[in-house]
């Protein structure tokens, strides 16, 4: 008599300080770009779903912005968009990086995840050092010891610890694995292919924030906001003989808080916003499958970090 392998399906988040790896992980496990990467910290600002399809299970990523001691409204929103995401997942991977060593955010961080952990419905904690081709053997196992250690000082029991490489694919499936088996049982969650449920407008935000972000000061990563105006097809583009798709024109406009900053986005003649469009267009004509024309303008909404008003304009 066989036994059949229950199909599991369910939700993971990754957490951790900002600009930890979680981004790069997600698109790791997932096998495909569906979370923008960027040296800058913050980077991150919405929660993007990435959708790992198996076999026997359906394992569904939540990337959340990094945790932060909040210094403006936009940081305190996204912390409690973290928490809210929290509460409704089956497994939570805490990533701390192999090249840095515990600090005060992690602990932050342990604390909020602490109530979680020991709750009436306890939701398991996997820990999992990133980035851990980037130190030797000897640095990575006091790494791990150190992790371990972060537990213990806080009563807190990791369901494990998973040294990972996203950029290498050192574990990345055996990490997919540990939280695919503390998902419970039962059907996909989406269908088979695909990968991320954002809609298409916040996906072409995110990448154009992405090649705005390139080699600029470390001012602006908090400073930039991306909204996507509209998406048409342009008149007499449709479909012809060839079979190519229409052209699209797709209009995007970023943000900044001072106009300082969109001289920094816009570059001398106009140079470094070409350059913005030109990196963004690539990833946008993969995504709607389609040729674009991509028209970027550049705005000044001042201090719209601690805006209400300009927050829920811009999505937040």
């Amino acid at each position: 008599m066989t036994h059949e392998t229950p199909h599991r399906s369910g939700f993971a988040c990754l957490v951790g300080r900002p600009n930890v790896g979680k981004s790069t992980l997600t698109n790791a496990l997932v096998g495909e770009k569906v979370a923008i990467m960027s040296a800058r910290p913050q980077t991150t600002r919405h929660t993007i779903r990435g959708i790992v399809h198996r076999e026997d299970f359906q394992l569904v990523l939540v990337d959340t912005p990094g945790l932060h001691r909040p210094r403006t409204l936009l940081g305190e929103r996204l912390n409690t968009l973290v928490q809210d995401t929290l509460s409704e997942v089956d497994v939570v991977a805490f990533c701390l990086p192999a090249d840095q060593k515990i600090g005060p955010g992690d602990k932050y961080i342990a604390g909020k995840l602490a109530p979680l952990m020991q709750g009436r419905r306890p939701v398991p904690v996997v820990a999992v050092v990133t980035k851990s081709d980037l130190v030797d053997r000897a640095r990575l196992a006091e790494h791990l010891m150190a992790v371990d250690q972060l537990a213990r000082s806080m009563d807190l029991d990791w369901s494990a610890i998973v040294p990972v490489s996203a950029r290498g694919g050192f574990q990345v499936e055996e990490l997919t694995e540990v939280l695919a088996a503390h998902l419970p049982e039962g059907p996909d969650l989406y269908p088979d292919g695909e990968l991320t449920d954002e809609p298409e407008e916040v996906m072409i935000a995110e990448l154009v924030r992405e090649a705005a972000l390139e080699g600029v000061r470390d001012e602006l990563p908090h400073s930039l906001a991306v909204s996507v105006e509209e998406i048409v097809a342009r008149e007499g583009s449709g479909n012809d003989t060839s079979g190519r798709p229409p052209l699209l024109d797709v209009r995007v406009t970023l943000f900044v808080e001072r106009q300082s900053q969109k001289g920094i986005i816009i570059g001398r003649g106009g140079a470094r916003l070409r350059e913005v469009g030109t990196a963004a267009r690539e990833g946008i004509e993969k995504l709607l499958g389609a040729r674009i024309y991509l028209d970027l303008h550049v705005k000044v909404a001042k201090d719209w970090q601690r805006d209400p008003k300009q927050l829920q304009r811009m999505g937040f």
